[in-house]
């Protein structure tokens, strides 16, 4: 029986510790190669004006940056502290001429209609205070026939694959956030609900081994 989700955040990481020490664990997860970019290429993200949702010290767009080459990235971020860890980040890979911050929250965002030609999110999707109306902020940033990708953990994923998830996880704080994410991830069977009540009609949910991808199009 999969035990019932519990809210974690809505206001992102804004401690300047805590951020430090995220940014470190998501180092280490590129250095690895964990960082999840090639699931966005093969949805068909891969150039154009995209934006990235909860971009957090911004690996992951700048990963996704630097495979492309036909492609400028525009990063949504609520918390200020992040942003600036990832404008830090931004300057190792000497892509700034490509990628832009936003301080902003996907509630509203700061764009205009039929503005992007792609989307993606990784890890953020359990913080989203109203899944259904960022879905629905998503689709309307997002030009006709543009694709999406969001990607995150599963509540009801396997337990033995939470424990060695958890167990990679350095420091107190950061085992911490592993499990209060994990408890404010969703099942599969609850984001195909959340889909059906947004404005997306084609859409896709794949459960995999630590998570789920859920991709689609306008």
């Amino acid at each position: 029986m999969v035990k019932e989700r519990v809210i974690e955040t809505n206001e992102g990481i804004q401690d300047v510790l805590t951020v430090r020490d995220f940014d470190q664990f998501q180092r280490k997860m590129r250095d690895r190669g964990w960082i999840e970019t090639d699931s966005i290429l093969d949805s068909g993200i891969n150039r154009g004006h995209v934006l990235e949702i909860g971009s957090g010290p911004g690996y992951l767009g700048l990963e996704w940056l630097r495979k492309t080459e036909e492609a400028n990235l525009t990063a949504l971020e609520i918390s200020r502290e992040m942003i600036q860890q990832s404008i830090r980040n931004r300057g190792e890979y000497g892509l700034d001429a490509r990628l832009e911050y936003v301080e902003g929250n996907a509630l509203r965002m700061p764009f205009e209609e039929n503005f992007f030609d792609g989307a993606f999110s990784t890890g953020s999707l359990h913080e989203w205070e109203d899944p259904i109306l960022v879905f629905n902020e998503i689709h309307r940033v997002l030009k006709p026939g543009a694709r999406f990708f969001v990607g995150d953990m599963r509540r009801d994923s396997h337990p033995v694959i939470n424990w060695i998830m958890k167990a990679s996880t350095k420091g107190r704080a950061m085992k911490q956030g592993f499990s209060t994410s994990l408890d404010a991830s969703y099942t599969k069977e609850e984001i195909e609900i959340i889909l059906n009540q947004s404005s997306f009609k084609e859409f896709r949910v794949e459960p995999n081994l630590f998570g789920m991808n859920i991709s689609g199009k306008k």
